[in-house]
C-alpha cells in the first residue's frame, strides 16, 4: 500500500477555501451581538445573544475573488515575510551567515547534544512570551544552513523552531495575545487558577516535545564523514563579523520593539528591510548586488508568503457567509448538558475544531470566551479552567492545522512536505492533549 500523500500545498489550501465557500451553503447563517470591551480594547460577542441571520452563500466566483480579499487581510504579514527574506538573502550573500554557522558547529563539536535543547528553548521561550509565529519564517534561511552543517535534516528545523514556538504558546502561563487577552475576557487574573500548575504544565509539555524532536533528528542525521565533505564555508572576515554585529543588534532592537513598544508586523518588516539595506553596504555588496540578492529573496519567500494570504481566505469566506457564529454555538451548546469534567474537556475539542476555521487565537479568544466563561460559571466550574481548554485545545492545534499560515509557510520553505511533518507531530500532538487534559482535571480536583 502507498503511504498517503497530501496534495500541494496550494492545492490543500484552496481545497480548504472550497471547503469553507460550501459550508456557506449548508449551514444556517447566524450572529452574535457584539460590543467594545473596554479592558481587552476589542470587539467581543455577546453571550446569549446568537440569532440566525439571512443567508449568504458564497458563490464560486466570490469564493475566487476571496482570495486577494485574504491576501489583503494578512498584507503586513506577507510583506514582512517578503522584507525579512530579502534583508536575510542580503546577509547570506556576504558570506558572513555561512562563516558564523561554521564558526558555531565548529564550537559545538564536542557539545552537539546541546544543539536541539537549546534552540528549542529559545523558540518556545517566544512562543510563551510573544506568540512568536510569522516571525520564524526570517530565521529559516540560518537555521537550515546550521541544521546542514550539524547533520540535521529540514523536518528537524520545521521541529525546533515552529514547532517548539506553537507548544511555547499552548502552555504558556504569560502569552499576551493568548492567555492574557483569554483572561481578561474571562474576567480572571494572570495569578489566579494555579500559576505553579501551568508552570508545570509548560515544563512538560517542553520536555515532550524537545525529547521527540531530539529522537527524531538522532534517528535521521547525517553521517560525520559526509558532514564534513558537504561543509563549505566562507572564513569569518572583519566585514563578515560587523555584519553579524548588526544583525544582533537588529535582533536586540526587534525584541525590545515587540515586548516593550508593542510593534506590530509592519515595524518588524521596515527593521530588517532597514538591516538588509545596511548589511549590503558594510558586507561589500554594493548597491547593484545588494538589490539584485532583495530580488533574488523576494522570489525565494514569496510562494511562502503567498500561502499565509491563501489560509487567511479560508477565514474570509466563512465570516462572508455569516456561518463561523453558527459554528461556534453549534460547538458550544451541547457542553452545557455534560458533567463538569466532560464538558472541560469538550471545551478542549470545540476550540481545536473552531481554531481550524479561526486560525488567529487572540480573534478566537474574542470570538469564544464570552461564550465559555459564563457556560463555565452554569456548570460549577472555575473560569480559569474554560482558560486552560482554550490555551489547550486551540494553541496545540497550531502544531497540525493547515489553516496556520506561519506553519505551512515555514514547512514550504523548509521544503518538507505536509504529510510528512503530521506523521512526525501528531503523535506528540496527541501526546501533549493528553497532558492538558491531565492539567484540566487537577485544575477541576484543585478548585473543590
Amino acid at each position: 500500500m502507498r503511504s498517503l500523500r497530501f496534495p500541494h500545498p496550494l492545492v490543500l489550501l484552496l481545497g480548504a477555501v472550497g471547503l469553507a465557500a460550501l459550508l456557506t451553503w449548508l449551514l444556517p447563517a447566524g450572529r452574535f451581538e457584539r460590543r467594545d470591551d473596554p479592558v481587552t480594547h476589542r470587539s467581543v460577542v455577546v453571550p446569549g445573544t446568537f440569532a440566525h441571520v439571512a443567508a449568504a452563500p458564497v458563490g464560486a466566483f466570490q469564493a475566487v475573488t476571496d482570495v486577494p480579499k485574504g491576501l489583503a487581510d494578512a498584507a503586513s504579514v506577507v510583506f514582512f515575510v517578503f522584507l525579512t527574506g530579502a534583508a536575510f538573502t542580503v546577509v547570506d550573500r556576504t558570506g558572513a551567515l555561512r562563516a558564523a554557522v561554521d564558526w558555531l558547529a565548529r564550537t559545538l563539536a564536542s557539545r552537539d547534544a546541546l544543539v536541539i535543547p537549546v534552540i528549542c528553548l529559545f523558540f518556545a521561550a517566544g512562543g510563551a512570551l510573544e506568540n512568536m509565529g510569522e516571525e520564524i519564517i526570517a530565521l529559516v534561511p540560518v537555521l537550515l544552513v546550521l541544521a546542514a552543517r550539524l547533520g540535521f535534516d529540514p523536518l528537524t528545523v520545521a521541529a525546533m523552531s515552529i514547532g517548539s514556538a506553537a507548544v511555547g504558546a499552548a502552555f504558556s502561563p504569560v502569552n499576551p495575545f493568548q492567555v492574557i487577552i483569554a483572561q481578561k475576557i474571562a474576567g480572571v487574573t494572570a495569578t489566579s487558577g494555579g500559576i505553579a500548575l501551568r508552570g508545570a504544565a509548560f515544563g512538560l509539555a517542553f520536555a515532550i516535545w524537545t525529547w521527540g524532536t531530539a529522537r527524531y533528528a538522532a534517528r535521521t542525521r547525517t553521517p560525520a564523514a559526509e558532514r564534513a565533505a558537504a561543509a563549505d564555508a566562507p572564513p569569518l572576515t572583519g566585514r563578515a563579523a560587523l555584519v553579524l554585529a548588526l544583525v544582533l543588534a537588529s535582533f536586540a532592537v526587534f525584541l525590545y520593539g515587540v515586548l516593550a513598544l508593542g510593534w506590530d508586523f509592519d515595524q518588524m518588516a521596515a527593521l530588517f528591510f532597514a538591516m538588509g539595506i545596511l548589511a549590503g553596504v558594510i558586507g561589500g555588496l554594493g548597491v547593484a548586488r545588494t538589490a539584485e540578492a532583495m530580488v533574488d529573496g523576494f522570489r525565494d519567500m514569496a510562494f511562502a508568503a503567498l500561502l499565509i494570504g491563501f489560509a487567511r481566505a479560508i477565514f474570509v469566506v466563512l465570516d462572508q457567509g455569516r456561518v463561523v457564529d453558527t459554528i461556534v454555538y453549534g460547538l458550544s451548546a451541547p457542553l452545557a448538558h455534560l458533567p463538569v469534567l466532560l464538558s472541560a474537556l469538550g471545551m478542549m475539542a470545540a476550540h481545536t475544531a473552531i481554531h481550524v476555521p479561526v486560525p488567529s487565537v487572540s480573534g478566537q479568544a474574542a470570538l469564544t470566551m464570552p461564550i465559555f466563561a459564563p457556560l463555565a460559571d452554569l456548570l460549577g466550574m472555575p473560569r480559569d479552567v474554560a482558560v486552560l481548554a482554550y490555551q489547550y485545545g486551540g494553541g496545540l492545534c497550531e502544531l497540525i492545522t493547515p489553516t496556520n499560515g506561519a506553519l505551512v509557510a515555514i514547512l514550504t520553505a523548509s521544503g518538507v512536505r505536509y504529510e510528512r511533518w503530521l506523521k512526525f507531530a501528531l503523535p506528540l500532538w496527541g501526546a501533549l492533549l493528553a497532558l492538558g487534559a491531565l492539567a484540566v482535571f487537577v485544575a477541576i480536583v484543585a478548585a473543590r
